[in-house]
């Protein structure tokens, strides 16, 4: 056994050596007190650990003998933060080194956000800015912008809006979209279109300032922050949601950022070639270095459903970026970590009262893809603003504040897969085991109408059955659920053979569901699930994926 001693409480607590460790030699290690209970006795809190050894042979934290822990859930987390740490340290992050990593960082302060955590979770904005610039004001080089597909245009347009919340129990997040040209009201400014939120009172307050007499520099700062309290009040009235940190990005940043991982993952159902953004990808799964991912996320032009689909292509990157981090390969390699660290500190804005430290914490948390990134609900993609003279994104607060709610309520429930379900997941095999012929061919077209993927189609050659039924590998299959309500509600019973992610109809001589000709339905007309229904308003454009963080396998996107 090891023991511990806490620095602020003085207890000691034993641990447990950890796998191939000298129980011969003497040890001795620090905890840095920050408020993070364990619950276990003896180690009240710890955020940070200076390991030594007597011998000053490197030491690795120990995992804590199991006692009287809360749950078997802390107990896993108490595990994964000393994996964490150890991570951490073996990786020369010692305290000192984080406060210099802090210290570089931009910091800002805004009256606007919130406490942090009073309302039962941590809700953060993060702001991508259209700027030539880095975080510190030093103008981007010339290959800098090149590599970048920059262009001269001087901007201060937030194009990428996003709300994330982590509730305060850790076991998931929600990162929210807000499209750049939706048509919102803000203070000041009335109607207008959110990415311009950030810009316009930003120069309306430095041409006010200036010409009050105020330096330029002093008015540069004054009004930057103006910008950002507009923005972020802004967002605050259109979700419901108070802001309770704030994150802001540029170009160069998001291409440090995602070299700084080591590329990202994507997949695109087509190829595309778009000069203007320097877009210039095959189809299918490819790797993206960080220019190539930024073009991948800036283009807007010759995309089916223009800025959501942008939207959506931001989504991917974050989710295949959210994916590296939670898999462990960034924080276990030194030279990744040192780049992400210096990629941070060139090209990040953040709030004052972050603790980075919480943000490593919370990393294990979200180990099993508890990360859903959806876009809030528009009324007309290709709306127009009220005098007419700009092309919008409208939508519509209210609805909005209830989806926003609806969607956090479910993700602190632990309900990230059924929220990214989508019929398109589930192939779906159609078996005739009923003389009718042709109702099979029915049936399957009915739920290819519906989203799901078409299967092979027949006769049923298994052992006959005198009930139609959902054959799937397992009762609460989310594939199956969804063609069973589909038909009619369908029992579901649980076939081995059938393979993952497909389902099999096997149709009995009872079966009167949609397809049959029994129930007064088209096979070839629409019956989808509500859920995944195109609506009826043909300017109110189909809720766009809910896209997770969880899985090796990129969604195909446009």
């Amino acid at each position: 056994m090891v023991q511990a001693r806490s620095l602020d409480s003085q207890t000691p607590a034993d641990l447990t050596i950890g796998a191939g460790y000298n129980n011969s030699v003497p040890h001795c290690f620090r905890v840095w007190h920050a408020g993070l209970g364990y619950g276990l006795p003896g180690v009240s809190a710890i955020s940070l650990v200076e390991a030594t050894e007597l011998n000053g042979v490197p030491f690795v934290p120990a995992v804590p003998i199991a006692g009287p822990v809360a749950s078997m859930r802390r107990g896993l987390r108490v595990v994964s933060t000393l994996v964490a740490i150890a991570i951490i340290l073996s990786t020369g992050l010692a305290w000192g080194k984080f406060k210099s990593f802090e210290n570089g960082i931009l910091h800002i302060t805004s009256p606007l956000l919130g406490a942090g955590g009073d309302d039962g979770a941590i809700d953060i904005l993060l702001v991508g800015l259209d700027s030539r610039t880095d975080a510190h004001g030093n103008p981007l080089s010339d290959d800098e912008l090149a590599k970048l597909h920059a262009g001269d245009d001087v901007s201060t347009n937030t194009d990428t809006i996003i709300l994330v919340r982590i509730p305060n129990n850790g076991q998931s997040a929600t990162a929210i979209s807000i499209p750049r040209d939706s048509y919102v009201q803000a203070p000041g400014l009335g109607k207008t279109k959110i990415n311009g939120v950030y810009g316009q009172t930003r120069e309306q307050k430095r041409t006010q300032l200036v010409e009050s007499g105020v330096s330029d520099a002093e008015a540069n700062a004054q009004a930057t922050e103006a910008g950002r309290e507009a923005l972020i009040k802004t967002v605050g009235d259109l979700t419901g949601v108070t802001v309770d940190h704030y994150a802001e990005i540029g170009l160069l940043g998001f291409a440090l950022i995602t070299d700084a991982i080591g590329g990202v993952d994507v997949c695109l159902k087509d190829a595309v070639y778009e000069p203007l953004s320097g877009a210039d990808f095959p189809a299918g799964w490819q790797r993206l270095n960080g220019p190539q991912a930024l073009s991948f996320v800036r283009q807007r032009h010759d995309l089916p459903r223009g800025d959501l689909d942008r939207v959506v292509r931001q989504q991917a990157v974050m989710a295949s970026l959210a994916h590296e981090v939670i898999s462990g390969k960034t924080l276990s390699s030194p030279a990744r970590l040192d780049a992400l660290q210096d990629a941070i500190q060139r090209s990040m804005v953040i709030s004052d009262g972050w603790d980075i430290m919480d943000y490593i914490k919370a990393l294990e948390n979200l180990a099993a893809g508890n990360v859903a990134f959806a876009t809030i609900p528009v009324l007309d993609e290709a709306g127009w603003s009220d005098d007419g003279t700009q092309s919008v994104v409208r939508v519509d607060a209210a609805q909005v504040q209830q989806w926003v709610k609806g969607l956090l309520n479910d993700q602190q429930q632990g309900k990230t897969e059924q929220l990214a379900y989508t019929p398109a997941k589930t192939t779906v095999e159609v078996a005739n085991d009923s003389n009718i012929n042709g109702l099979a061919a029915a049936v399957s077209q009915v739920l290819a109408n519906g989203g799901f993927t078409p299967g092979p189609i027949g006769n049923h050659e298994g052992g006959h059955v005198t009930a139609s039924q959902i054959q799937a590998t397992k009762i609460d299959d989310l594939g199956a659920q969804a063609v069973a309500k589909q038909l009619g509600g369908l029992p579901i019973v649980v076939n081995a053979a059938v393979k993952p992610d497909t389902v099999r109809v096997v149709l009995a001589a009872d079966y009167t569901g949609p397809g049959s000709g029994l129930d007064s339905s088209d096979p070839t007309a629409l019956t989808v699930d509500p859920a995944a229904a195109r609506p009826t308003d043909s300017s109110t454009p189909p809720p766009s994926p809910i896209i997770t963080a969880g899985s090796n396998d990129p969604r195909c996107v446009n």
